[in-house]
């Protein structure tokens, strides 16, 4: 007899694991609070940056190489081209320098073959002129990454697991873990519906530490904001003058895309944001549109008047080094996490529902031993990401 499981959470991290363990031959429910994909779920938005571009760091740079290579076979097997392959430029004002997370992930993916190309001021100036090349002196293109749909991307999967024959249970009124003494027995919502299951997955993302609370030490939820602008000319802001980017991200956690197939043009920051619950309203912090149009107008002058169409409040799950979370509890016998997406998760979900699946069923993987329970010790990023 198949196991049966239960996977709270329908987003990147829910959907994947459910289709590898189906494949498996599990019985699988996911469950969610919403309809997938749920707009408020870190998942859902009009694209997230895929990139093999991690400093030093040899395992998330090859788990976006495989990464990269499986999105362009999921565009292959959908018939459209959910992800778009306009390559990742990297700028930084000063001389990229060892520790840096420019000159790194340069010199590390040179090492591994990668073909990237080195831009100075003036190659900024004449083949991506809406940056301000008087600012920014230094850094590199990669060709080979770009940026996906990732609402539409949460939408096919769902499609695929209901295909597979995985139960999809929507508008869940706040589910939740279900224990009996220590052992997880299902999931149940507050209106006395439940369902039971010989293992329960949780892969709620921001909602994981609310549901769980002796997780809160080692994981909490943060706010960010993404701004979309819509220039009346959006064609300045389009590959291959304008691709997916980073501005001295390191340090101050600024990314953004070329204009979507709306003539919007996303810019976000990857920083340390604020923490929240996930339950709780979202706005916007007093004064948040002049930072990001101060930062525009400093970077790219032609976008900085452009008019605002709509602002979001995505929320991390983050843990405190970084790092996923990603393991059975070992104090709670039937529960697996999988959650601590630490905000740069999304670009790995062609391949996190066979790690996933892996920890659920105990199987060795090389990758999976850096997300298992630990101990709480300094912080540290992805690299990309700004401390303060």
């Amino acid at each position: 007899m198949n196991s049966s499981i239960l996977i709270l959470g329908g987003g990147c991290f829910g959907l994947t694991a459910a289709l590898e363990l189906r494949a498996r031959g599990w019985k699988v429910t996911v469950i969610d609070q919403g309809r997938l994909p749920h707009p408020d779920a870190a998942s859902t938005d009009i694209s997230k940056v895929v990139r093999m571009d991690y400093g030093s760091d040899e395992q998330h740079t090859a788990m976006g190489e495989r990464s990269l290579t499986r999105w362009r076979a999921w565009n292959s097997k959908w018939g459209e081209e959910l992800y778009h392959e306009v390559g990742f430029l990297v700028m930084s004002r000063d001389e990229m320098r060892p520790g840096g997370f420019e000159h790194d992930s340069r010199q590390f993916l040179t090492a591994r073959g990668q073909k990237l190309r080195r831009t100075s001021s003036d190659m900024l100036r004449d083949l991506h002129p809406a940056w301000d090349h008087s600012v920014y002196r230094d850094g590199y293109l990669n060709p080979v990454g770009g940026w996906v749909e990732s609402g539409r991307v949460i939408a096919r999967l769902a499609a695929d697991a209901r295909a597979a024959g995985i139960e999809i249970v929507e508008d869940v009124v706040h589910p939740r873990p279900q224990f009996e003494n220590a052992r997880c027995i299902g999931i149940a919502s507050s209106n006395g519906i439940s369902w039971r299951a010989d293992h329960v997955l949780v892969a709620a993302g921001a909602w994981t530490p609310t549901l769980l609370p002796h997780l809160q030490d080692v994981m909490w939820a943060t706010a960010q904001t993404v701004f979309h602008f819509k220039p009346h000319d959006p064609r300045p802001f389009t590959p291959p003058q304008f691709p997916v980017w980073g501005a001295d991200i390191g340090k101050t956690g600024w990314y953004g895309f070329p204009a979507n197939a709306h003539g919007l043009v996303k810019v976000a920051n990857h920083g340390p944001g604020h923490r929240v619950n996930a339950n709780d309203p979202r706005s916007l912090p007093t004064g948040e549109e002049e930072r990001y149009r101060a930062f525009l107008r400093e970077t790219f002058p032609s976008l900085a008047d452009a008019p605002l169409h709509s602002s979001r409040v995505c929320l991390y799950c983050d843990t405190f080094d970084g790092a996923f979370w990603i393991d059975h509890d070992p104090v709670h016998p039937g529960l697996i996490i999988a959650a601590g997406d630490s905000g740069h998760a999304f670009k790995f979900t062609p391949v996190m529902g066979e790690i996933i699946a892996d920890v659920v069923e105990r199987k060795p993987n090389p990758w999976v031993a850096r997300y298992g329970w630990r101990e709480k010790t300094a912080a540290s990023s992805d690299g990309a990401r700004a401390s303060s």
